[in-house]
């Protein structure tokens, strides 16, 4: 790097997972994505970058600066924990170099894995870092389990409050006002160029924009700290054809040229704290953006479907003149953030759970009924009754948004994720059913091939449901195999035999 930035800068990346077996190297995969928030998941075909930079003078190098990144790289998008973890590393490492990395990797191996709803106490370089590791099952916005068994641990851990929330508050310092418009942005996955002065910010704001939906899972590409050494950079500055859904964050000047082509773009200057509100950045139109040296804003088109929320922003306000810690403010703000995704998506959700057959249509006999098909304009009708307004205070085109929504790779992320969790839920409730049921009384009038079918139909059910780790009790798989042997050893011994073979 030949920034000018002297010190140490730490920033984040994420980069795509180049050929190659897309295998996963952990056994407990599924289950560990089973229970964790959709945000938190691990991901099969992305790695994030933990970045400590150091660069200071040094005559003793022939460059006259000692430069070095020391890089932590990760499946899972816990930014806090990973950053707090290269804090204590990297200042030993580039003083003691080799010997030191050696020693924590040792300690790092002997880590317990993540299970999403756990304390993990983390021994690292004499000292025990303590995260809780966020579960599906956590109320949304509410703050993290206070920590626990704290006496025994010597000496007292370095306590993090969370694994991956930012200080939503500092990263969006610069575009309060505008909060409601970049919202939608991310719904709608629309491609974003953050513009910013310092790798750090850039990460910041591209994280703090793509967790911005949670708990709806953001299912477009994103790349905190983007460079023209990245693999994709060709694939993203074509003019060929439209722009990715992408959010994508980039320090160098040159991007204003090559990225022109992209909707929307925000530029932010250096983010400063300061006792009153943070210079707003202005809404400019995209033709403006012509010059290297163009001022902080955001240029785009873009007409927000929904009003502004003028009484979040007073609130901050207020926070602002009576010096509210940050936590707090961000706090606010992650709140505000949360209950505007819920009220969009909850209507969503109860339409799609009308979708699922009822209960009793499930028998143990014949396949499970199908999920009825998503139909855009059935849904829309639900919102006369059931929409966001109310739940919502915030006014404007909330039908538009919708049928916008629907183009995205966001609602598609959402509809796929909630067909696959309802069909295992057709299968759970399949497999109870076929429990419950009186299988001798069955078998009386069934021909022996009728009986070896249901055999081999039996078993193919119980390993699916121990492979995709479905949602049935443990019981009830016992209870079918159990099944299965009666069935096997009501049969003449000739298909015994093959049956136990098969």
């Amino acid at each position: 790097s030949v920034s000018g930035g002297l010190g140490d800068t730490q920033f984040s990346f994420r980069l795509r997972q180049s050929g190659g077996q897309r295998t996963t190297h952990y056994e407990d995969d599924g289950e560990y994505n089973r229970e964790a928030p959709l945000t938190l998941q691990r991901e099969s075909a992305h790695y994030f970058g933990y970045v400590y930079f150091r660069q200071v003078k040094d005559s003793s190098m022939r460059r006259g600066y000692f430069q070095k990144s020391l890089v932590l790289v990760s499946r899972l998008p816990y930014v806090n924990l990973f950053q707090s973890l290269l804090q204590l590393i990297a200042p030993e490492y580039f003083d003691k170099l080799e010997p030191c990395l050696e020693a924590v990797c040792n300690e790092i191996d002997q880590w317990p894995p993540p299970v999403p709803g756990q304390t993990l106490n983390l021994p690292v370089m004499g000292i025990v870092i303590q995260v809780r590791i966020p579960s599906r099952v956590d109320k949304p916005g509410s703050s993290p389990v206070k920590q626990f068994n704290q006496e025994n641990l010597l000496p007292a851990p370095l306590v993090l409050p969370s694994i991956h929330e930012l200080d939503l508050f500092r990263c969006f310092q610069p575009v309060l006002i505008h909060i409601q418009m970049l919202w939608e942005l991310m719904l709608l996955g629309e491609p974003i160029v953050v513009m910013a002065p310092s790798p750090t910010v850039s990460s910041e704001m591209v994280l703090a924009l793509t967790s911005c939906l949670a708990p709806l899972r953001y299912c477009c590409d994103y790349r905190p700290y983007f460079t023209i050494h990245d693999s994709e950079f060709k694939e993203y500055t074509t003019r060929t054809q439209a722009p990715p859904n992408i959010a994508v964050g980039v320090t160098n000047p040159f991007f204003i040229k090559t990225l022109q082509h992209w909707p929307h773009i925000l530029r932010v200057g250096e983010l400063r704290m300061s006792g009153d509100l943070p210079k707003q950045v202005k809404v400019k139109k995209l033709a403006k953006l012509k010059t290297l040296d163009t001022k902080p804003g955001i240029y785009t088109s873009y007409k927000t479907f929904l009003h502004k929320d003028k009484t979040l922003i007073k609130r901050l306000l207020k926070g602002i003149q009576r010096k509210r810690p940050s936590e707090v403010q961000s706090a606010l703000l992650r709140r505000h953030l949360l209950e505007l995704t819920q009220s969009f998506i909850i209507p969503l959700e109860h339409y799609i759970a009308s979708l699922m057959p009822l209960q009793r249509a499930i028998t143990p006999w014949k396949n499970p009924p199908q999920i009825r098909p998503f139909r855009q304009e059935d849904f829309m009708k639900t919102l006369e009754h059931a929409g966001p307004q109310l739940t919502c205070v915030l006014k404007g085109d909330w039908l538009g948004l919708y049928r916008r929504f629907f183009k995205s790779p966001n609602f598609d992320g959402w509809y796929r994720q909630r067909h696959k969790e309802m069909t295992q839920k057709l299968e759970a409730l399949h497999l109870e059913a076929i429990c419950e049921a009186n299988i001798v009384a069955w078998m009386k009038d069934k021909s022996e091939v009728e009986i070896v079918d249901l055999v081999l139909k039996l078993r193919e059910k119980l390993v699916r449901a121990r492979c995709q780790h479905l949602p049935v009790k443990e019981e009830t798989l016992q209870r079918v195999g159990l099944y299965i042997e009666t069935i096997i050893g009501s049969l003449p011994e000739d298909l015994q035999t093959v049956l136990h073979h098969h």
